[in-house]
């Protein structure tokens, strides 16, 4: 697995599991709030790693390391890292 593509990986599963804490104690809340939580709940390093290993290995690629209802988030939200850079 490239580096790029590693780096991906764990940044998924770490938006992933942040996510699946945030729905025990809001789950209800919507993608704009998801989005503010992993904002607020990851490091400008953690979203700079993220956003550059996206655009290194596309959309697609974020997809085989997600669990179905979080690949739409997981995306929305590096590519407002990427917005905000």
């Amino acid at each position: 697995m490239s580096e790029p593509k590693r780096t991906l990986a764990e940044a998924a599963q770490k938006i992933q599991q942040l996510l699946k804490e945030l729905e025990q104690s809001n789950s209800s809340a919507m993608e704009r709030e998801q989005i503010a939580y992993l904002t607020d709940e990851t490091s400008p390093g953690f979203k700079r790693r993220a956003v550059n290993a996206l655009k290194s290995c596309g959309q697609a690629a974020i997809e085989e390391f997600l669990d179905n209802p979080y690949v739409n988030v997981v995306i929305a939200t590096i590519e407002s890292w990427q917005e905000n850079d």
